[in-house]
Parts: C-alpha cells; structure tokens; sequence
C-alpha cells in the first residue's frame, strides 16, 4: 500500500537536523524525497560519530541515520554553474524545496524562491535558519543548544538553585526537531492551499521563533501571571504531585493531573487523609502548598520499591510510571508489542534497525521503503527518473565537477 503523500516531489537541500527530520517524516508518509548534498563529503552529520554503521569512520554515523531514511541521495555542488542549473531543472518537476543555508546562500547562487519559482509557480519553499529570513539576526547562525539557551527552554530545565541545580540542555536536538516538525506541518498546510489556489508560497521557519512558540504553558504562565517561569526539576508548576519521586530500589514518576487522581493516589499510600484535607484537596492549594506535601510523598514512597508502587498506582488508576533507560524501552516486551523499531536493508547492514514512526493510518501506512542512502547513492538514478538524463549527460555533469 502507498502512503499519504505518494506522488508528491520533495527536493531535500537541507543537513544537520531541522530540514532532515521534516524530510524523513515527509517520506514515511510516501512523499518521493531527494536529498541534494555536496560532493565528496555530504551531509555534516554523516560524520558526527561515533557511533558507525560498519563500526569505523568510512560507515555511517548513526546521527546521520536518524533523521534521513526514505530518501535518494544526489551530490551536486551548487557554487558549480551546472550544479545551479541543475538544481533548477530539478525545482521545475518538484512540489516542494527545503533548505536551512544560512540567509543569503541560496541568493547568492541564483537559487532564492523567487529565483526557482521562476521556473516553477506552484513550488513551495520551506526555508529553516536560526533567527528567520528578516530581522535585526536574520545573518546569525544557530545550533540546537544555542536555541534552547536564549530561547527560554534551558531556563526552565533542571533543578533549582536551592537544590544546587543550574540550567540544562534536553537530552535530545529538541529545538531542532520541533523546527522540523513546524516544517513539516506547514508545507502540509500549503500543499492543501495550493489545491486550491493553484500556487505555491514561501515558508519561513526560525528555530528560535519556533522554540519560543512550543514554550506553551510555562509562556502563557509568564504572559498571564507576570512571574518568570523557573526550574522545577522533575516537578511541574502548574500540578502537584507531577514529579519523579525515590523509592526504596529506585524512583517513580507520578503525574496526577486532578482532584480524584490525588485522593486515589493518597489512599494507596495509606495517606486517605490528605485527600481530604483542605491544603491539598484542590490542585490549586497543592500548588501553593507544595512545600508541605511533597516531603509528606517523599518520605512514605522511599518506604517501598518502585514495582509495588507502580502496582498500586496502576490498580488505582493513578498515572504513574518507571524511569526507563533507552536501552529498555527500545528492547523491552512493549517495545516489540508496539513495533517501536521497524528493520531496513542498508547497503552496510542488510537488518539496520531504525525508531518507527509513531503514526499510524487506517488505509495510507507510514512506508518504510528505503534506508538512509549511502552519499550520492542515487545521483545517477535521480538524473535518469526525473530528468530523463542520458549516460553521456550525466558522465559530463561528473567531469565538470557538478555532480
């Protein structure tokens, strides 16, 4: 079966995280996509290991493989005039062009929107960067963890200062995929658009505005209330309990999100009282009495293991969970349940295994049709596909430098 978005064009010039991550979930939903990169060296991130597919330096960085699966790889060298023309030819059969050069690059080489819609009217142009296409920062370049600090997001992540804490990164390039999934959702958006206007349009997608805007609750916290949101740690500012808690063998993560949950909750900790009792029968004097409840928890979970808690809870209908390794969720019972990790034939590894997309549809499947492609894999194909280039044509692009 074909996905959702079979027969749609998608001319890939983006690298790192942001445009990769949009494109790869553009291709699990049946999207034909072209990742354009340069000559020789590719992607940055191919080269952001270790670890390897294939266990050294000339494999493949597993960075690189999270964010690139269901594409065809071509190298072109856009500062090469050829490369420019063929890039060109290439937008004028595509619906769709992402990139996240710096502002100006893609100018510079006769490659802007305007530029490329010259050739094609209804191409969509999703462009990524730091700090947007206009603006006093517009020129700024900007990685995820730069974007996290001055965004806001580090601000709030972490322990507080009077438990020693001090600001942190995500774990994961979290800015980063945001971007690429605000990316994602707008080129959807102007496809339907288009459907009916029968053009494209531009679209303007700044790491920094988009971290910004996924701030939330903690934004609309500040922007209603006036006070800056702080660090919490595992805690939550708007519902308590919410937070990662010690027990005897280890910790548990509770997430009581109303009244009833609460009361629940404190009849299996032998606790009814608390349900009941006017500092902590609503959420809101939860919150306020924070101080005084949550060393209360405290102190009768570390009496227990983490299992019988989560036993109790579970029975009681209180949301509450372990705190589970990587390793664990993606090798555990429910991660084969779930089909959590779906297996490619690489041209290095004939099981590579990948984190399947979360989505599912009932008619159009997510498509699992192609590995991350090995740098310029498909050039030769792509010219062939699309173009409709010869052998003799292509055999001059790569003698001129182009491809």
């Amino acid at each position: 079966m074909s996905g959702p978005l079979e027969g749609t064009k998608i001319l890939d010039m983006s690298r790192i995280l942001a445009g990769p991550w949009a494109g790869q979930l553009l291709g699990d939903y049946g999207a034909d996509v072209i990742k354009v990169e340069r000559p020789h060296l590719g992607d940055d991130t191919r080269h952001w290991g270790p670890p390897w597919l294939g266990d050294d330096p000339d494999g493949e960085a597993a960075y690189f493989l999270a964010a690139n699966r269901n594409k065809r790889s071509i190298t072109i060298d856009i500062a090469n005039p050829q490369g420019q023309r063929l890039i060109r030819e290439l937008v004028a059969e595509a619906d769709v062009l992402i990139e996240n050069f710096r502002v100006g690059t893609m100018s510079r080489y006769g490659l802007s929107a305007d530029d490329l819609r010259r050739d094609n009217r209804d191409l969509i142009y999703c462009s990524i960067s730091a700090y947007g296409q206009h603006g006093s920062r517009a020129n700024e370049p900007g990685y995820d963890a730069m974007i996290q600090a001055s965004a806001g997001l580090m601000s709030i992540t972490g322990a507080p200062d009077s438990e020693g804490g001090s600001p942190q990164k995500v774990g994961v390039a979290i800015a980063d995929i945001m971007a690429g999934m605000y990316a994602t959702t707008a080129i959807l958006a102007a496809l339907e658009e288009r459907r009916n206007s029968g053009e494209g349009q531009t679209i303007d997608v700044p790491l920094y505005d988009s971290q910004v805007a996924w701030l939330a609750n903690q934004a609309m916290n500040f922007l209603i209330g006036g006070s800056t949101p702080e660090r919490h740690g595992t805690a939550h500012p708007n519902l308590v309990p919410y937070q990662t808690f010690a027990t005897s063998d280890g910790y548990c993560t509770l997430a009581v999100g109303n009244d009833s949950q609460f009361a629940a909750c404190a009849a299996c900790l032998s606790l009814p009282e608390l349900g009941t009792d006017p500092r902590f029968a609503r959420n809101a004097d939860r919150v306020n009495n924070r101080d005084a409840l949550v060393p209360i928890l405290a102190d009768e979970l570390r009496k227990m293991p983490t299992e019988h808690w989560l036993q109790a809870f579970r029975d009681a209908g209180v949301p509450a969970g372990p705190i589970n390794s990587i390793g664990e969720v993606l090798t555990d019972d429910y991660a084969v349940e779930r089909g959590l990790v779906e297996s490619l034939n690489h041209a290095l590894d004939s099981s590579l295994p990948t984190v399947a997309n979360p989505v599912g549809f009932s008619r159009t499947p997510v498509v699992y049709g192609a590995p991350p492609p090995m740098l310029g894999e498909h050039t030769e194909s792509i010219l062939r596909d699309w173009l409709g280039y010869s052998a003799d044509q292509i055999e001059t692009l790569m003698s001129s430098g182009a491809i």
